[in-house]
């Protein structure tokens, strides 16, 4: 796996504290069985796959 660069997953959400929350709101989901938006592994841990989605551009955040 390529190495993310904080830098750049802040560009995604625009504060680490909307990083940290939809990283981990999104691997509750994939822990409570949600299908994954991005070919991983059976060995990934979900917080890791949530990053690798949020990376991706598959997970955002809500606008209200």
């Amino acid at each position: 796996m390529d190495r993310i660069s904080p830098e750049e997953l802040l560009k995604k959400t625009g504060s680490v504290y909307k990083l940290c929350n939809l990283a981990a709101l999104r691997a509750i989901e994939l822990n409570s069985g949600e299908k994954k938006m991005i070919e991983a592994s059976s060995a990934e841990k979900v917080t890791t796959i949530a990053i690798r989605e949020i990376m991706a551009g598959k997970v955002r955040i809500k606008a209200a």
